[in-house]
């Protein structure tokens, strides 16, 4: 060292030194680092005021849509406003609109003369279109696909109504996706079989736990068919219809008058907390930003979004960076299409192993208890400090799966990227997902408060940590092969 500094001048400039060593390495994964992230989200309204706006003041948000365009815009001022670095990636989004949905059972085995009943229900996205003036024809009940099979003969012609119910039993005792996956199968492809048959419509009952004469919106997929009109009808209208046809032949009128237009233009948003040391290395944590048009997606999936912007708020509070970059992601189009997470993956296919990890919070608002991880079993044992971070709020528990598969990630997730999402209650969540109910009033403050802080506190324990979690290619090489 030069002997001719003066002491004075050497303190100020070892003191900026450190300083900018501090910042650069930031705390890392030491406990008190970890319950700073926790508690500085849970002490937060940052996501519930975000949530506020896009649901209250965009509103509906499908993709195509001029809600969708202006939540892109609303989201990617509000991160920019943090000072991150933000990014509009195009999409091509498929352009659907639902136009007139009526219904009405025009005849039954003991109708009074002059009396009709009207159906409750909505168009399936993707649904084709009757004719402006409606189609009438008979209902035939089925129950199975088997029993659809069984009964082809009778078919042609006729309007097809798929009475399968949502086991909310099931959904109460913590296994909602499990209940909905069962249920969801005949409204992805019951239409479209139906269609095979030469059915003049296809109904489905509402994939949901409540009876609140409410239908349950949702995409079904043509594929190999021309589309015909395909809607949900209530839970309490299926059951009638089904009651009804013990007693004999039933006849429906039917209007469904959506179109499909020319794909748009669209955006996933892009903001990125940028790291220090592993700068190109990426922890993702995201939501979906388009929602169905019936009401304003508060928790399918407004209430991912916002979580995920608390995450670089919480960061910038605390001027924390980590290791690596911390990426959030507003996906567009995972309801009707999936063209976000599939555009995303396609133009990052030769950075996959730069994604260390990828987070999706996609099942509502409820409290979230831990985490579900698509990760090795070494990678497991590696969360360790992570859950005992989260264990203080409630959120310790954990659970490891070869995939997890969510909505928007699991391009990535084949393309080997280990993904997360938060570990839900999710009891409640189906009496209101896809439907007129699903508003901000319907989110608890202080659930989000509780799914930012898992998603913040993972993301920082993640963008930290030295040893790799292992990643997901062996697994879907199994399940390629099967």
């Amino acid at each position: 060292m030069n002997r001719r500094f003066h002491r004075p001048a050497l303190s100020v400039i070892a003191a900026c030194l450190f300083a900018t060593t501090a910042q650069a390495a930031g705390p890392g994964n030491d406990p008190a680092a970890l319950a700073k992230v926790r508690d500085t989200a849970l002490q937060s309204d940052y996501a519930y005021q975000r949530l506020e706006d896009l649901t209250d003041l965009v509103g509906p948000r499908l993709s195509g849509s001029p809600g969708a365009a202006a939540a892109v815009t609303q989201v990617a001022d509000a991160l920019r406003q943090l000072g991150a670095k933000v990014t509009l990636q195009p999409v091509k989004v498929p352009h659907w609109v639902r136009g007139e949905e009526t219904a009405s059972l025009v005849d039954y085995g003991g109708r009074p003369s002059g009396v009709t009943q009207k159906v409750v229900l909505t168009a399936l996205g993707g649904s084709g279109a009757t004719p402006a003036a409606g189609l009438t024809a008979q209902v035939i009940v089925v129950r199975s696909f088997d029993e659809l099979k069984a009964r082809a003969a009778e078919v042609k012609g006729r309007i097809v109504l798929f009475d399968v119910p949502f086991d909310q039993n099931m959904a109460d005792r913590g296994l909602a996706g499990t209940a909905y996956g069962q249920a969801v199968a005949f409204r992805g492809a019951g239409p479209r079989l139906a269609a095979g048959m030469g059915a003049a419509a296809a109904l489905v009952r509402a994939v949901g736990g409540a009876a609140y004469r409410i239908p349950h919106t949702g995409a079904t997929i043509f594929k190999g068919v021309a589309p015909i009109p395909a809607a949900a009808v209530t839970i309490e209208d299926s059951l009638l219809i089904a009651r009804l046809s013990k007693r004999g032949p039933v006849t429906m009128h039917l209007t469904l008058t959506p179109q499909t237009l020319p794909d748009a233009d669209s955006f996933n948003v892009i903001a990125d907390w940028p790291g220090t040391d592993k700068a190109d290395e990426i922890v993702l944590v995201s939501g979906h930003l388009d929602s169905w048009d019936l009401a304003t997606g508060a928790n399918d999936d407004g209430a991912g979004v916002v979580s995920a912007m608390e995450v670089i708020n919480t960061l910038r509070k605390l001027d924390y960076h980590a290791r690596r970059t911390i990426r959030v992601v507003a996906w567009m189009n995972e309801e009707n299409g999936g063209r976000g997470g599939a555009t995303y993956d396609a133009l990052n296919k030769k950075l996959a192993e730069k994604h260390f990890a990828a987070y999706e919070d996609d099942s509502g608002s409820g409290r979230p208890f831990g985490l579900r991880a698509g990760i090795s079993q070494a990678g497991a044992a590696l969360l360790a400090p992570l859950q005992a971070a989260l264990y203080p709020m409630g959120a310790g528990a954990f659970r490891r799966e070869d995939v997890v598969g969510a909505g928007d990630l699991h391009d990535l997730e084949d393309s080997g990227v280990p993904s997360f999402e938060p570990w839900i209650d999710s009891s409640d969540y189906f009496n209101y997902h896809h439907t007129t109910a699903d508003t901000f009033d319907k989110v608890n403050p202080e659930n989000l408060r509780r799914h930012a802080a898992v998603m913040a506190t993972t993301a920082w324990f993640l963008a930290n940590l030295d040893q790799p979690i292992g990643r997901a290619n062996v697994v879907i090489e199994k399940r390629a092969g099967k």
